[in-house]
């Protein structure tokens, strides 16, 4: 076993204990771990980081489901389109993509510069919905009614499911403040029914899209996976002894290091 895999299985190991840590954010790990540490190509590396992102967020919103954090309505109205806009990115836009998309004079820009591109373009609000402090809930919020602006949830679901397709993250940073606006939920309530909505739309983008187009290796994804839900466990329990709040802000800025060093590798050193 080579010295980048070990590093990339204890990787997997740490993607859940900043899980179990912090409650998100993790996930974005997975795909510059299988990318740059399991050398994969960007299909393989964004199909099963959806896997793995998903897992682990089914894992997360059942824990939020028996604090009462779940809306399970709107997971649903959220989650049907999401999941349809995710299986058509992971079924049929992804697999046509080109190698080569286009040239700008000798430069070439390829379909692993655009889906890791994007990767690394997305994950700075990530990185700033780390950073920024949440305002504590209050009985108002606590008591707001429930109202539903459907036509921009659907296409809020649609965009999301694509986004999430494309770059096989959860999108947490962009469901999270789409339920607050366009459904009217809590906070609290909306952290917790995001991790449903990325848990199923991750998943089922997967299996009605890259486990019918492409070949799985079932063991290694096993191993990650189990890795990871391991790393929540260890996570959840370290979250009694360390400062959450303080871990997080430092996580954000690493997410700022991570997208700047994909962004370096895709563009600037050849692969």
């Amino acid at each position: 076993m080579e010295l980048l895999e070990i590093f990339g299985y204890v990787s997997s190991l740490i993607i859940g204990i900043s899980l179990g840590l912090i409650g998100g954010g993790g996930s974005i790990l997975a795909v510059p771990v299988l990318a740059y540490l399991f050398s994969m190509g960007e299909r393989v590396a964004t199909a099963y980081s959806l896997f793995i992102v998903g897992a682990s967020a089914l894992v997360g919103g059942i824990q939020q489901h028996y604090k009462g954090y779940v809306d399970w309505k709107t997971a649903v109205i959220f989650g049907i389109p999401a999941v349809i806009g995710v299986t058509i990115v992971r079924h049929y836009v992804v697999p046509a993509l080109p190698e080569t998309l286009f040239f700008i004079q000798e430069f070439e820009f390829t379909r692993r510069m655009a889906m890791f591109g994007l990767f690394a373009v997305l994950m700075i609000p990530a990185a700033f919905s780390m950073l920024r402090k949440k305002s504590p809930d209050t009985d108002q919020e606590k008591n707001k009614e429930v109202k539903y602006n459907y036509p921009l949830i659907l296409v809020e679901g649609l965009i999301v499911g694509a986004i999430t397709g494309m770059i096989g993250a959860g999108g947490g940073f962009l469901i999270i403040p789409a339920l607050v606006i366009l459904a009217n939920i809590e906070m609290k309530t909306a952290v917790g029914t995001s991790l449903i909505i990325i848990a199923f739309k991750s998943l089922l983008g997967f299996f009605l899209g890259d486990a019918i187009t492409m070949e799985i290796d079932w063991v290694f994804l096993g191993i990650i996976t189990a890795l990871s839900f391991t790393g929540i466990f260890i996570g959840s329990y370290l979250s009694n002894y360390i400062n959450g709040a303080r871990l997080k802000k430092g996580f954000g800025y690493f997410i700022f290091l991570m997208a700047g060093f994909i962004f370096y590798m895709e563009f600037f050193v050849k692969n």
